[in-house]
């Protein structure tokens, strides 16, 4: 039997969550690599946008649950829904981005449709006997190689930055009517209110300059807030710098913080413990400043400099500066 992989995805006020973009890269890579096809799903209520900006995609097709049931997220609406169309439709995987929300009820869906469930996957490849997929273990400190032996179909979440959103493949996917009468809501939503205060989603910044233990103090920071306004960027943190109260624990980066995949990494004083190195990997590009030659940080950056980052982070910013006013 040839893979089919389904892709379900998530979204809000109209638009893709931007970790379903990369479950779809993902999702279409792994279709490919078993030599089968790649196939989105949706639902929700009032979801033709969401469904016409997946048909842009290079999928066999986009399957659309649309119910009042579906209008807000639900683990029971969702499971009742994806349960029925699992089982009549028979994918041989089901990936999902490794979201809050996707991660409550993956493992209720696996259940119900008796698969197979594998969370927050690193990567894969195939050898003789099939698919092995990474997955970090003892809070991100190692990288596992798992082989899923349970039923099909196998229930994946990708972790965030594993693939680029901008990799997804595009072309012209048709949509397809799902069945939506069971959706059974298990819960009322009475309101979504924003995190008060000044919480951060450093997930969203395509620019993130962040900053370990090395900057000395938490007095010293004006220099890296210099740094990020020159560039329009977020700051961000190792968890020292947090645990010591210099930032708020909204920009940790890391196993226990926030998983990034910005276009441009930083890393300013940052020695690249596996925990921190594991919440940015999925960055384009990463400049490393470190007075350490022998630092971690240093094999996983693309560029790097060696030096006192009081003395390098100024003359970066004033460089940065000057080449904006010279280009108008």
């Amino acid at each position: 039997m040839s893979a089919k992989v389904w892709i379900v995805v998530q979204h809000r006020e109209g638009h893709l969550h931007r970790m379903s973009r990369e479950a779809i890269a993902g999702g279409q890579q792994l279709a490919s690599l078993l030599g089968g096809t790649a196939e989105a799903v949706v639902l929700g209520h009032g979801v033709g946008p969401v469904a016409e900006e997946l048909g842009g995609y290079d999928l066999a097709a986009v399957h659309v649950a649309d119910a009042e049931a579906l209008a807000d997220y639900t683990p029971g609406g969702y499971v009742g829904v994806l349960a029925a169309a699992l089982k009549d439709h028979a994918p041989t995987h089901v990936v999902l981005a490794h979201s809050y929300q996707n991660i409550e009820y993956m493992a209720r869906l696996a259940q119900a449709v008796g698969g197979s469930l594998l969370p927050e996957a690193t990567g894969f490849e195939t050898d003789e006997e099939g698919v092995v997929w990474r997955r970090p273990v003892l809070g991100g400190k190692l990288q596992a190689r798992v082989r899923a032996v349970g039923p099909a179909p196998l229930l994946v979440s990708f972790q965030s930055g594993v693939f680029g959103g901008s990799d997804a493949a595009t072309g012209n996917a048709p949509r397809v009517e799902l069945d939506a009468s069971a959706a059974a809501p298990d819960r009322e939503i009475l309101g979504v209110e924003e995190v008060a205060g000044e919480h951060v989603d450093l997930s969203a910044a395509e620019i993130v300059v962040a900053v370990g233990r090395g900057i000395g103090d938490g007095d010293k920071l004006k220099i890296i807030e210099a740094l990020a306004e020159s560039l329009g960027a977020e700051i961000g943190a190792s968890r020292p710098v947090i645990d010591n109260g210099w930032l708020p624990r909204d920009r940790q980066i890391g196993s226990s913080g926030q998983t990034i995949a910005p276009k441009l990494y930083i890393a300013i004083g940052i020695s690249g413990a596996i925990q921190h190195l594991v919440g940015m990997k999925g960055a384009s590009t990463v400049v490393a400043v470190n007075k350490d030659a022998e630092a971690p940080i240093f094999g996983v950056a693309d560029y790097g400099i060696v030096g006192d980052l009081h003395e390098i982070v100024p003359a970066l910013t004033e460089a940065i500066r000057e080449a904006k006013a010279a280009a108008g």
